[in-house]
């Protein structure tokens, strides 16, 4: 039987293959792609039996491209979550003082989450984006001399970086979630979470409250809501939504059966068990 292959945003070394390792096997079979969209349609294609991808980060809050992409690119389903504690650390190929370190290297999202670390220890210093963390570190370690990334300690150690400084993220409590993505809809437990898009007729008062109120009054909990911009006009928007509950749920079922009748459409991305904080 061929082992499945998980898809995750590369190139090796990057936060989510180290968040990937700590729920997988050692001989599961993974693949690096180039960008998250990569990823999710390399699910949707059958390249990959599924994708791991983040979705949200504690400081910088959702990770749009993700959202985007499940909404308009992609029909695959979230079959699980995974919150993974981010530890940003600074690495080189040298023991730089803060004198010769000239460039930081590392993704705009990292970088921002380390902003008054590097106010304060190198406010001089060149910042460069990269795609992902875990370039900026093949960057150091192939092309400069003078240079730290801001990455993972697995990418230290992918590509021999010596580790300068570690968690010098500016807020300790530095959480991302992750989504495992396929095909099924995940078996219910009890303790699940629902996500879905809605999108309304036509822009007018109480659009949103006609949402908000199909839940409330069947007392179900929403964990999450947010707009995001259609893509096709503008001011038209749709709604990402996380609720407590799985689709298999009767009270669940009856509500999204319900705002499909209103709604221009009601997508659901996935029922899959949720995180606590006892995971």
């Amino acid at each position: 039987m061929t082992k499945s292959t998980i898809g995750f945003l590369g190139p090796r070394g990057t936060f989510t293959e180290e968040a990937l390792r700590k729920i997988i096997d050692k001989d599961q079979k993974t693949k690096p792609l180039p960008s998250i969209s990569e990823v999710i349609n390399a699910v949707q294609k059958g390249e990959v039996d599924k994708g791991f991808v983040a979705i949200e980060n504690s400081i910088e809050g959702s990770v749009n491209t993700t959202l985007d992409v499940l909404t308009f690119e992609a029909d695959v389903l979230i079959e699980q979550e995974f919150v993974y504690a981010i530890s940003h650390n600074l690495i080189s190929r040298f023991d730089l003082t803060k004198d010769k370190l000239e460039t930081v290297i590392s993704h705009p999202q990292a970088t921002a989450q380390c902003r008054g670390y590097l106010l304060k220890n190198f406010p001089s210093a060149n910042i460069e984006a990269a795609n992902a963390t875990a370039e900026a570190a093949k960057i150091v370690s192939e092309e400069r001399a003078n240079a730290a990334a801001i990455s993972t300690r697995l990418a230290a150690e992918i590509y021999g970086l010596k580790i300068l400084d570690e968690n010098i993220q500016d807020f300790k409590d530095n959480q991302t979630r992750f989504v495992m993505l396929g095909d099924k809809i995940s078996k219910k437990t009890g303790r699940d979470k629902t996500s879905i898009v809605c999108f309304i007729k036509q822009d007018r008062p109480g659009s949103l409250l006609e949402i908000l109120q199909a839940f409330a009054k069947n007392d179900v909990n929403l964990t999450k809501i947010q707009s995001r911009p259609t893509r096709k006009a503008l001011g038209e928007y749709y709604f990402f939504i996380d609720l407590e509950g799985h689709i298999e749920d009767e009270n669940i079922s009856t509500i999204i059966n319900g705002l499909r009748k209103k709604l221009r459409e009601v997508k659901l991305l996935g029922s899959y068990p949720k995180v606590t904080n006892n995971d």
